[in-house]
């Protein structure tokens, strides 16, 4: 699967372009938590059980789960879909789509028949549901009091929600369903790369009931988290300053794309303040008239008019973005004047 974020595939598909790209295909903040010096201990010695507890519980507190006893740390959220998806019986699994691809894939591997749905009623027929929310790529949020609701329904079957909340620090906190995970039946995963910019510390987080964190610990292992990635997560996410500072940047920022792209004809449809999507008709040859001068934004083979699109970290990155949307503006226009003769 295309994730965005693959230099190597640009690079494939635009071998003219100038270099550097400026890799615009994921949500991941380009303006990243600010790096420290850590002990030449941090990568001579295995990690410490007790600043894996210090990090649950600052998770906790950031994230507002009940307690450290209901968050499990792991080396990113990805490695805890199968493990996720398989703490039901094999059954019928739900995703409300379109969204992130691996939750189906993850369900498929744990050994569920998996289908993708817009239909949110539809989740309420399933042994194991997935929602993304807000959702990749088009920042869709459904309702916490939906989502609780749905939770209860699957429980009472013996089913599982799971509610995907990797971009929820840019998102409405008040829908967030971490502070409800004494609920059995519910997982809530949080993503500390995106929002924080460190992708390649590779940490996230499932929040669950003490019984759901205690056998996802155990699949996980002892020493389940890098040394550098403890001390990053513990010292982020207790920063709340550069947080609530982050998120007035993101915001602006995402206004500023928005500009951008409405100064090329180009209205955008959704997202969060760390990616913008949009949807037009010619949306295959916005991103190769990017690509060609070495923009990369995020495609969709299945949804071919939609494309989304990450922040720029600097000025030279965003000059460089406003002159390609100018130039495929002026293509376009010219094309259907032509057209018109």
């Amino acid at each position: 699967m295309d994730h965005g974020g693959s230099l190597e595939r640009a690079r494939a598909l635009f071998p003219g372009a100038p270099e550097p790209f400026v890799d615009l295909s994921t949500g991941i903040n380009p303006n990243s938590y600010p790096l420290f010096e850590l002990p030449a201990t941090a990568l001579s010695r295995l990690p410490e059980p007790g600043r894996a507890r210090d990090l649950a519980a600052v998770a906790a507190t950031a994230y507002g789960a009940p307690s450290a006893a209901h968050v499990v740390p792991a080396p990113g959220t990805q490695i805890l879909l199968p493990r996720i998806a398989s703490l039901v019986r094999s059954g019928r699994a739900l995703v409300l789509g379109p969204t992130y691809q691996e939750h189906a894939r993850a369900a498929a591997i744990a050994g569920h028949q998996v289908a993708e749905t817009r239909d949110f009623g539809q989740l309420f027929d399933a042994d194991l549901a997935v929602v993304v929310n807000p959702n990749n790529p088009d920042g869709r949020v459904v309702q916490r009091k939906d989502l609780l609701e749905l939770a209860a329904s699957l429980r009472a079957r013996g089913g599982l929600l799971v509610v995907d909340e990797a971009f929820m620090d840019v998102g409405p906190q008040a829908q967030s369903l971490a502070g409800d995970v004494e609920q059995s039946g519910l997982v809530v995963l949080r993503s500390f790369g995106k929002f924080y910019g460190l992708a390649g510390i590779r940490l996230g987080f499932a929040l669950a009931h003490p019984d759901i964190a205690g056998r996802l610990e155990e699949e996980l292992g002892p020493w389940s988290v890098a040394v550098p990635s403890l001390e990053y997560g513990i010292k982020a996410l207790s920063d709340a300053d550069w947080q609530r500072e982050m998120r007035t940047t993101l915001a602006h920022a995402a206004h500023r794309l928005d500009q951008a792209f409405a100064r090329a004809g180009v209205i955008v449809t959704g997202g969060t303040s760390l990616f913008r999507h949009v949807d037009i008709s010619d949306a295959a040859g916005l991103f190769k008239a990017l690509g060609r001068e070495g923009i990369l934004v995020r495609g969709f083979t299945d949804r071919p008019t939609q494309l989304r699109c990450g922040l720029p970290g600097h000025e030279v990155e965003w000059r460089r973005l406003d002159v390609a949307l100018g130039d495929w503006a002026q293509d376009r226009e010219a094309a259907k004047k032509e057209a018109a003769r």
